[in-house]
């Protein structure tokens, strides 16, 4: 097995210590608080309209209908309750 040489050796800690650094940087990017609610925001977004803007009804329909009967359930009884 040849020696490594000195001049090597620096080049790969350098190469190393390079995508260590783009790591921590990516880590960081990762874990800002504003772009974890960047992200969820747009996740969420994306889940009621679509690429043009336009509302997913598919998606907004059921929770609007859900939405309603669990509020009449909840007026029927504290109706029922008094």
């Amino acid at each position: 097995m040849a020696k490594a040489k000195p001049d090597d050796l620096v080049d790969e800690i350098e190469e190393i210590r390079e995508r260590l650094a783009d790591t921590v940087d990516a880590l960081i990017d990762r874990t800002t608080p504003r772009n974890i609610a960047r992200r969820t925001l747009y996740s969420l977004r994306s889940r009621f309209v679509d690429e043009t803007g336009s509302p997913k009804l598919g998606t907004i329909l059921p929770l609007v209908g859900g939405t309603v009967v669990v509020v009449a359930g909840v007026v029927v009884i504290r109706r029922l309750v008094r």
